[in-house]
C-alpha cells in the first residue's frame, strides 16, 4: 500500500465516484420501487463496466502496466464468478415471490453489505497472507519459499473447480430457502409476518412491528454472498496477494454492476447456460497457479488473457449451442 501514498488522486476519484453513484441510485434514480426493464439494465450494466474500464485506465497511467493487469484480471474474475451466484438469487426471488418492484431495494442492501464485508475479507486476509510464508527451503531442485495460505487456497479453488465443472444448480431448485442460517438468524431476532408490505423492511400487524418477508430475502443474499466469497476471495489473492488497494476496487467495481446485471441475466439465462464450465477452468487455472507460484511465475497479463479467453469461448459456446431445456 506504500506505492499508494505517491497516487493519492486514484483513493480520491475511487472514493468520490462509489460515492457519488450509491447517492444517485439510492436517493435520486431509485428512491420507489419499481420494475427494471432489459433497456435499463443494460444502460446501467454498460455504464458501470465504463467507470470500471475508466478506473483502470487512471490505474494504468499512474501505476504501470502490471497493476492495470491486475485490476482487469480480478475484475473479470470476480465478475464471472459472480453470475453464477447470481443464479441462486433469481431462485431465492422466486422461491419467495418477490416482486420485481422490490428486486432492486434487496439487491442495494445484499451490495451495501458485499461492500462491507469484501473489505474485511481483503484487507484482512491480505495482512494475514503476510506471516504465512514457510521459511525458504529446498524442494525439487530449487530454493523457494512457500505461503501455506495460498497453497491451501490453491487446493480450494481446484476442488472448487472440479464441483464447478460437474455441478451448475440442478438441484438449488428444490431448496428450501427458508432454512438458511440468514433465514432463521431474522426469525431468531425478529417476529416476522408472513406477507410482504410493499418493498418495506418492516410493517404494523394489530398494533405489533414485524419484518416482513423481504428482509429475510435481504439476510439470505447476505449469507449467500458469505458463501461465494470462500471461492472468490482466494481467486482474486492469486492476481495481487500483495496489494489490498487493487483487490479491494476491482472487487467493488464488480459488485456494484451485479444489480443490473441480475436484470439482464434473469431474461437472457441462455446466454450464460454454459458457463459453469469455464468458470471450473477458471478455479483450477487460478488454484494451479497458487499452486506453482514459488516455481514458476506466471504474470498478470497471460493470467488476464487466459481468464478472458475462458470467458469469451464458455459465453460463445453458451448463445451458440444452449441447453434444449
Amino acid at each position: 500500500m506504500d506505492h499508494l501514498i505517491n497516487h493519492p488522486v486514484i483513493i480520491t476519484v475511487f472514493i468520490i465516484t462509489i460515492l457519488a453513484m450509491l447517492i444517485l441510485d439510492l436517493g435520486l434514480l431509485n428512491k420507489k420501487g419499481h420494475t427494471i426493464s432489459n433497456r435499463e439494465a443494460a444502460i446501467w450494466s454498460a455504464i458501470w463496466i465504463s467507470l470500471a474500464m475508466g478506473f483502470s485506465a487512471i490505474i494504468y497511467y499512474t501505476m504501470g502496466l502490471e497493476k492495470f493487469t491486475q485490476f482487469q484480471g480480478a475484475y473479470w474474475i470476480e465478475k464471472a464468478l459472480s453470475v453464477d451466484n447470481l443464479f441462486v438469487f433469481i431462485l431465492v426471488f422466486g422461491y419467495f415471490n418477490v416482486a420485481k418492484e422490490a428486486q432492486h431495494k434487496v439487491l442495494f442492501w445484499g451490495v451495501l453489505g458485499a461492500l462491507f464485508f469484501r473489505a474485511i475479507f481483503i484487507f484482512s486476509g491480505v495482512w494475514i497472507l503476510n506471516y504465512t510464508y514457510l521459511p525458504e527451503m529446498e524442494l525439487f531442485g530449487d530454493s523457494v519459499k512457500i505461503n501455506y495460505l495460498l497453497t491451501i487456497f490453491g487446493f480450494i479453488l481446484i476442488v472448487a473447480g472440479f464441483k464447478s465443472w460437474f455441478s451448475h444448480g440442478e438441484d438449488d431448485g428444490d431448496k428450501d430457502f427458508t432454512k438458511s442460517p440468514g433465514a432463521k438468524l431474522v426469525h431468531r431476532i425478529f417476529k416476522v409476518s408472513d406477507k410482504f408490505d410493499g418493498d418495506k423492511f418492516f410493517t404494523i400487524q394489530n398494533g405489533i412491528k414485524m419484518a416482513t418477508p423481504l428482509l429475510v430475502v435481504v439476510a439470505i443474499i447476505e449469507f449467500t454472498d458469505l458463501l461465494f466469497a470462500v471461492d472468490s476471495i482466494p481467486a482474486i489473492f492469486a492476481i495481487a496477494p500483495d496489494d489490498p488497494f487493487i483487490l479491494y476496487t476491482s472487487n467493488i467495481f464488480a459488485i456494484l454492476g451485479l444489480r443490473s446485471l441480475y436484470f439482464l441475466l434473469a431474461n437472457f439465462m441462455y446466454m450464460f447456460s454454459r458457463l459453469h464450465f469455464g468458470l471450473a477452468l477458471i478455479l483450477a487455472f487460478i488454484g494451479t497457479k497458487m499452486l506453482i507460484a514459488p516455481w514458476i511465475h506466471i504474470s498478470s497479463p497471460v493470467s488476464l488473457a487466459v481468464v478472458g479467453s475462458i470467458l469469451v469461448i464458455s459465453v460463445l459456446w453458451s448463445i451458440l449451442f444452449p441447453y434444449k431445456k
